[in-house]
């Protein structure tokens, strides 16, 4: 093989029809590619759909793109049917043939004409602006369709897979977002009367945008695989999706409150009425509470105890007529809020009668403590001892009388506690003609 020429070494036969299968073996793969190619439905809804953005600016090139991918496959077959007919003259090919092959299959043989807008419109990496034709090997050929068609089945790929994907989701929450519009009209939930409305009216907004732009802008909706060179490598971006339906599923459930407060309204306005009920007769139970104590205590500061609000129940007669009138988007944050202060009201009024009583629960408690050791007294014997008597009796009057100083009567009760101890811890003496007297102490 010493025999040279500007493309190398002369083949021999053999390397020829080796050369002749690999290419022809290649030209059916590339066609089978761009066959595909033509038919894919991203390409064709492509070709129909009216583009904008990132998408308009990437098919133009990506269209030029496979423009040339034709024209030069075009020239590839026709240089493959050359090389075919040349070995195809003799058996035994001469070394003329051989040297016309070599050229042919090796040397840069293949001049592709290209028009000036598609050549224009490519990308500028695989094409030279303001070329009108290029040669190429074979092989040098074969590379070059395989970027061109890389990239353009990477944005077609790309478009399809986004309107695949997030046009029939938007329509499938659009209907949801449509009956469930329907839904909060009947209940009263409308723009300008509730949040809730104002929400809908937003998220329909919002998806009807976003829909028209998928449709007319894919790419802008497409998130690349990071280190992905497979084409459509990568994801849909539904951030703007997923946040409005977030949004729809809270007005939902906004919605299911209001519509469980139509249900239930009757039975929590009736409770309602217990709990303020209840309320108003504690407040009196401790207004009546607060005369006795004023008259049975002395010198005892007893708080003021003051009326039912009022503002509650205006509040509970508004809640009973948003109820008459179906408004239940009202009504249902009325009485959330009636419920809770209702709470607090029967609170507050438990808390007043326990502050005025709080006089007699300790007169009580020590007219109980008096009594238990007067009990104590008596078990151990000493219910004759005259100087506890005394001292009973005196704490005995100062709690039973109207009015009574509690600080005094406390004092009172004390002392007999004190003298009732002393006399269980000293010894018991014999029976004397009179008790002993210890009243100095």
């Amino acid at each position: 093989m010493g025999v040279t020429d500007p493309a190398g070494p002369v083949m021999d036969r053999d390397e020829v029809d080796r050369a002749l299968a690999r290419l022809g073996a290649e030209h059916e793969a590339i066609e089978t590619s761009l066959l595909a190619l033509q038919d894919h439905a991203g390409r064709r809804l492509l070709e129909g759909a009216e583009l904008t953005g990132t998408t308009r600016e990437r098919w133009t090139s990506a269209e030029a793109s496979i423009t040339l991918l034709w024209a030069y496959f075009d020239a590839y077959t026709d240089a493959l049917r050359s090389a075919r007919e040349i070995r195809a003259r003799r058996r035994w090919s001469s070394r003329e043939d051989l040297v016309e092959l070599t050229e042919l299959l090796r040397g840069e043989s293949v001049t592709v004409a290209g028009s000036a807008t598609a050549t224009a419109n490519a990308p500028t990496l695989l094409s030279a602006p303001g070329r009108l034709s290029e040669r190429f090997s074979l092989t040098g050929l074969v590379d070059r369709m395989n970027e061109l068609y890389a990239t353009s089945l990477n944005m077609v790929v790309t478009a399809d897979a986004v309107w695949s994907a997030l046009p029939a989701r938007i329509d499938l929450l659009a209907a949801e977002l449509q009956r469930t519009r329907t839904l909060a009209h009947s209940v009263g939930v409308r723009p300008g009367e509730h949040p809730a409305g104002d929400d809908l009216e937003r998220i329909t907004r919002i998806l009807t945008k976003l829909r028209e732009d998928v449709v007319s802008d894919p790419l802008a909706f497409w998130v690349p695989a990071p280190g992905s060179s497979a084409p459509g490598g990568g994801r849909p971006d539904t951030t703007v999706y997923d946040r409005e339906a977030r949004a729809l599923e809270e007005v939902r459930r906004e919605i299911d409150a209001v519509l469980t407060v139509r249900q239930d309204a009757e039975a929590r306005l009736i409770k309602l009425r217990d709990v303020l009920s209840r309320a108003d007769r504690t407040l009196a139970e401790a207004r009546t509470a607060r005369g006795e104590v004023l008259a049975k205590i002395a010198a005892t500061e007893v708080p003021v105890v003051s009326g039912p609000p009022t503002v509650l129940q205006e509040q509970l007669a508004t809640a009973a007529e948003y109820r008459r009138g179906a408004q239940w988007h009202r009504l249902s944050p009325l009485l959330e809020s009636l419920e809770q202060k209702a709470e607090d009201e029967l609170l507050r009024a438990r808390e007043s009668l326990t502050a005025v009583t709080a006089p007699l629960a300790v007169r009580a408690e020590l007219r109980g403590r008096l009594d238990a050791y007067k009990a104590k007294v008596a078990r151990h014997g000493l219910a004759e001892d005259p100087f506890l008597i005394e001292r009973y009796d005196a704490a005995r009057r100062m709690l039973w009388s109207a009015p009574c100083d509690l600080r005094v009567a406390e004092q009172a009760v004390l002392r007999y506690q004190r003298s009732v101890a002393e006399a269980l811890g000293a010894p018991r003496m014999p029976q004397q003609s009179g008790p002993e007297d210890r009243r100095g102490e």
